[in-house]
C-alpha cells in the first residue's frame, strides 16, 4: 500500500540547508522549487508568508508523507481548528505550475502590528538575520 503523500509550500527554515529542514527531510519524497502569491513578513527569527494578490514568493514545494505533514504542523505549532495557532495551514497553487497544496500563513489581521515586510521574495536565514545583515 503506497503511502498517503502531501505536497507543502517551504519558505522559510524549512527550505534546503536551513536550520529546520532536517525535521521534514526523512519525509520528503520530492522537491521542487517554485513560487506563490504572497509576501514576506519578518517576526523574528523566521519569516511569515502574508497570502496576498501583490507580490510572490520564491520556496520550494515538498512532497511529504502524512508523518511528514504532522512533524511540520509540530514545528510550526499548527492544531488543525484551533484559534491558538501562530500560523495556519491553507491551500494554496504555485503561481506558474499546475501545482497545489498546503502552506503555513500568518493570519493578515496579524500583520497590523508588523512594521517590517521583507523587500525580497525569498527568505535566507544565516545566524539569526537576513542574508546581508
Amino acid at each position: 500500500m503506497r503511502p498517503m503523500l502531501h505536497r507543502v509550500f517551504v519558505y522559510g527554515t524549512l527550505l534546503v540547508g536551513e536550520e529546520n529542514h532536517h525535521i521534514a527531510a526523512p519525509y520528503i519524497r520530492h522537491i521542487q522549487p517554485e513560487r506563490v502569491k504572497g509576501r514576506l513578513y519578518d517576526v523574528g527569527a523566521y519569516p511569515a508568508l502574508v497570502i496576498e494578490e501583490e507580490g510572490e514568493v520564491i520556496g520550494e514545494w515538498f512532497t511529504v508523507t502524512k508523518e511528514g505533514l504532522q512533524a511540520m504542523d509540530e514545528l510550526e505549532e499548527y492544531e488543525e481548528g484551533s484559534q491558538y495557532n501562530e500560523y495556519e495551514r491553507v491551500w494554496v497553487k504555485d503561481i506558474e505550475q499546475p501545482i497545489k497544496g498546503y502552506v503555513y500563513v500568518y493570519p493578515k489581521s496579524k500583520t497590523v502590528m508588523i512594521t517590517i515586510s521583507l523587500d525580497m521574495a525569498t527568505y535566507v536565514y544565516h545566524g539569526g538575520c537576513l542574508k546581508g545583515c
